[in-house]
């Protein structure tokens, strides 16, 4: 069962344009210890910039993010980052340096160890289902799904407790994705992390997360159990969002069954 509230988001609002139009508005949002919450919505409804608030990429105009009770602002944004994983669509692996080299550039900051680093790649890329020798290779030797892999194993390396993941597994073949979203809701329990996951996808959200934020104009619509907004929401484009996997399937259904696959 989730816990007390790791991330607060305080009546945050933030604009890139000077306050003329606002990418969050006025935006109040808990995330409880152990949690996983994935924020939904049509792009540009504010869902990047608000996971890009927690870790302070972005700075709020207006309001306060809080990190386990503690304001993120009287942190440096680098030392607040070092403590927080970060995963984002496309990876953004150091192409000069190798595998092993890339998932120990945080503990490398911190200082740590080279011993200590040795071991602890070696025990992510077991956690992350790749050999051990894939520690010497380049990133651009391995495949997408690999490369997202040392991803979240470079994401993971200080051992936080916090992750962040902006359309982590976006760019990648339906298959790959579906099984590295699942093998990291695993590692998410495994760990005990507290994790906010942005995707476009609703189908990803309901099969992954404990709680679903549904944004638009920088606005929450809906904030909910998957269970509880598929079995009716008051919003009708909520509904309508949360609807479209049922939809998918009868239509894969009415295929099998000889019926067209469109309407």
């Amino acid at each position: 069962m989730p816990g007390g509230a790791v991330i607060e988001l305080d009546h945050v609002s933030k604009s890139f344009d000077g306050g003329d139009s606002f990418a969050v508005r006025d935006l109040s949002l808990e995330v409880r210890e152990g949690e996983l919450v994935a924020l939904v919505g049509a792009s540009g409804s504010g869902k990047t910039t608000s996971l890009k608030m927690i870790n302070r990429l972005a700075e709020p105009d207006e309001g306060q993010v809080r990190i386990e009770g503690r304001s993120a602002h009287d942190v440096p944004g680098p030392e607040l980052r070092r403590r927080i994983g970060y995963v984002f669509q496309g990876v953004g692996l150091f192409p000069h340096l190798s595998v092993a080299e890339n998932i120990g550039v945080t503990p490398s900051l911190l200082h740590w160890p080279r011993d200590e680093i040795r071991a602890r790649t070696a025990e992510l890329l077991e956690l992350v289902g790749l050999p051990a020798d894939y520690g010497e290779r380049r990133p651009d030797a391995l495949s997408g799904g690999q490369q997202q892999r040392v991803g979240v194993a470079r994401a993971l390396a200080a051992r936080p407790r916090i992750m962040l993941m902006d359309e982590p597994f976006g760019a990648l073949d339906p298959i790959t994705r579906d099984s590295l979203g699942h093998a990291y809701r695993e590692l998410h329990e495994r760990l005990a992390l507290t994790t906010v996951m942005v995707t476009h996808d609703v189908q990803e959200a309901i099969l992954l997360a404990d709680r679903i934020v549904v944004m638009k104009a920088g606005r929450i619509l809906a904030d909910g159990a998957p269970r509880a907004l598929l079995a009716g929401a008051p919003d009708p484009e909520v509904r309508a969002l949360m609807d479209m996997p049922r939809r998918q399937a009868q239509r894969v259904r009415d295929l099998l069954n000889g019926g067209p696959s469109h309407g």
